[in-house]
């Protein structure tokens, strides 16, 4: 498998890239964020290593535009700790968040996760999913209404996934946060519901029948029916 890596600091590249060829995957190394950025969408990468200040574009930006053309694993790698850094970069459509000083260990944990991720399924779940009009592949990674085919993110398509696997369940934001990011969310962020938002703005907006539904003082819930 293949990994960029954009990261401006000669030595944490060099680490980074080292460590991660020891541990079995292709790496490229990138320290300029617009090479970075015509990198990751030039080429078929698996999971991009991304940090925040970097010359030329900053990962921001980069993050913003990989988002808007391509749907790959995205880590970003910072020594920006502000909560509001954290919040920021996960809206924008990272998958995960790890801050400098970091632990190589860790790091190859998370990627590792991401890696193999994709659609976490026990061998017992169902691959095909159909509710109202709306079907969703999980082998195929599909997701089509009425007939059209609806592209979503990695993240969008997890969040899809489990709403659908759980219809008629009213799902907190906690939960949500949990399962589809593994991780927690501070109860004031608002990651979550820009979520749905998204994917709302993709499987609902433009159809008459809605399947997402707010759930009064507790999140979620994906039904035929409100």
């Amino acid at each position: 498998m293949s990994i960029l890596v954009i990261e401006d600091d000669p030595k944490t590249g060099a680490y980074l890239k080292k460590g991660l060829r020891e541990s079995g995957y292709a790496v490229d190394l990138v320290r300029n964020g617009s090479d970075g950025l015509h990198m990751a969408l030039e080429n078929s990468y698996d999971l991009v290593v991304l940090d925040v200040m970097l010359p030329g574009t900053d990962g921001w930006k980069i993050m913003g535009a990989l988002r808007a053309k391509r749907d790959l694993p995205v880590i970003f790698l910072t020594a920006r700790d502000h909560v509001n850094d954290r919040i920021r970069g996960l809206e924008l459509g990272a998958d995960d968040y790890l801050v400098k000083p970091f632990s190589f260990t860790e790091l190859l944990l998370r990627i590792r996760t991401l890696l193999r991720r994709g659609v976490v399924r026990e061998s017992h779940e169902l691959d095909f999913f159909q509710v109202a009009d709306l079907q969703l592949d999980l082998l195929r990674r599909k997701v089509t209404r009425q007939g059209t085919d609806i592209v979503l993110t990695n993240k969008e398509f997890l969040l899809l996934h489990l709403l659908v696997k759980r219809k008629g369940e009213p799902l907190s934001r906690t939960v949500i946060a949990s399962e589809v990011w593994d991780m927690n969310f501070d109860s004031d962020t608002n990651v979550v519901d820009v979520a749905i938002k998204r994917l709302r703005a993709k499987i609902d907006n433009p159809f008459e029948h809605k399947l997402i539904h707010t759930v009064r003082s507790i999140g979620y819930m994906f039904a035929e029916d409100p």
